[in-house]
């Protein structure tokens, strides 16, 4: 029998659920089997919220693990990872996409717009407390943090003290939780973080088998969605206060498969937006991106990243799946 490959994850219960996904799927395609390996990141380890930690806070030990020879390959939330590539290393495979929207678990079932002036909303993501603003529904938006369990007993458990919370719906899905979802946002509401929903398995540029071993999981349309939103964010050089979104779709059109891409940047008190969309063919899909951002930038987007506080190239948004 094969020597199991050696994957790391983060030990929350989301990521061994998705890293575990994800090995049943290697194994299943390839016959290899998969040991999860956990390794400990400085998010994990830190109570502090989720933009002040940094950029890459959920990454960092698991390439150092990966730079070390400890692990093989590792699975990421994808909008964890910095824009910049990482020397060295190389995202093997984007398996299918989860539903990429953001997801309300409020109390009494209800929806966004039933939730009265004054209601408490908690959330762990810059760009959702700035589009929660946005909606002037007069709502009071607080950071939050914690593992999935953790936030939803905030809402519905015995000692709940918020009306309601935002998260991925990608998470909830992962851990068979999508029946406390009160109602999936609308992305014309709430637009996702760029990447959200995505998985990266990432392994070693200098190994080549493990490159091609792993590049059975790699969904092409999850890929070219992915290369447009982080092409959009990184020609931002958002930085980790920045409240950007970003989603591309891919569906039929008059000349073949086209991408569809909208793009946002708001001010952290929601009242500037802007926001815009564009389209190309997939194989454009990283030109499409730089394109969106820097119209973006013409519009006057630099001065909202600048509001936000700090930027640097090569940097990603904030926040962990969860």
């Amino acid at each position: 029998m094969s020597t199991p490959l050696r994957l790391g994850t983060r030990g929350s219960k989301l990521a061994m659920a998705q890293s575990g996904h994800v090995a049943e799927a290697l194994t299943a395609a390839t016959g290899r089997p998969v040991e999860l390996v956990e390794v400990v990141t400085a998010g994990d380890r830190s109570a502090a919220p989720v933009h002040r930690l940094g950029v890459g806070v959920f990454v960092s030990a698991l390439r150092d693990a990966l730079a070390a020879r400890t692990i093989d390959f590792a699975v990421h939330s994808y909008k964890d990872l910095p824009s910049a590539a990482a020397p060295g290393l190389h995202v093997a495979a984007v398996p299918p996409r989860q539903d990429p929207r953001d997801a309300l678990v409020a109390r009494d079932g209800r929806t966004l717009t039933e939730l009265p002036p004054g209601a408490v909303v908690g959330t762990g993501a810059l760009r959702r407390i700035a589009q929660l603003h946005a909606l002037g529904m007069q709502l009071e938006v607080t950071p939050i943090r914690g593992n999935v369990d953790t936030r939803l007993a905030r809402v519905l458990g015995p000692e709940a003290d918020l009306d309601a919370v935002v998260l991925a719906r990608a998470g909830l899905a992962r851990l068979g939780r999508t029946d406390v979802v009160t109602e999936t946002l609308d992305p014309m509401l709430m637009l996702p973080a760029p990447a959200q929903g995505a998985l990266a398995v990432e392994c070693r540029v200098d190994d080549p088998d493990l490159v091609e071993l792993l590049a059975v999981l790699d969904h092409a349309p999850s890929r070219a969605a992915v290369v447009a939103e982080r092409a959009f964010l990184a020609t931002l050089e958002a930085g980790c206060s920045a409240p950007v979104a970003a989603y591309a779709e891919l569906a039929e059109g008059d000349a073949g498969e086209e991408i569809y891409l909208r793009g946002a940047v708001i001010s952290p008190d929601g009242t500037r937006d802007l926001r815009l969309s564009r389209t190309g063919t997939p194989a454009d899909a990283a030109e499409i991106g730089k394109a969106l951002a820097a119209e973006l930038l013409d519009l006057g987007a630099d001065s909202i990243l600048g509001q936000a506080g700090p930027t640097g190239p090569g940097t990603q948004q904030f926040g962990s799946t969860e």
